[in-house]
């Protein structure tokens, strides 16, 4: 399954904010979310290339999709699609 046949139910923006807020976003989102929803983070902060994953495997979420990409100023970027379980 690719991220171009998934439509996000939620989409976070947490780019320029450091650990633990955007795990702590995810999970809000997560909890409000209904099963097999998915939610969309965008992140700047690296720590989340380690806490996303973690979160999803303790919880039993399904990371979908995780992906680090240069924006357009050049900096790194993070992007994932979490599948609540």
């Amino acid at each position: 399954m690719t991220d171009q046949f998934i439509t996000p139910s939620i989409q976070l923006n947490t780019r320029g904010l450091r650990c633990p807020e955007p795990v702590m976003m995810l999970h809000q989102a997560i909890r409000k979310s209904k099963s097999g929803d998915v939610v969309e983070v965008f992140a700047t902060d690296n720590s989340t290339s380690w806490d996303i994953p973690k979160f999803c495997m303790h919880l039993g979420h399904e990371l979908l999709l995780q992906e680090e990409k240069l924006d357009e100023a050049g900096n790194k970027e993070f992007h994932y699609l979490v599948k609540k379980g």
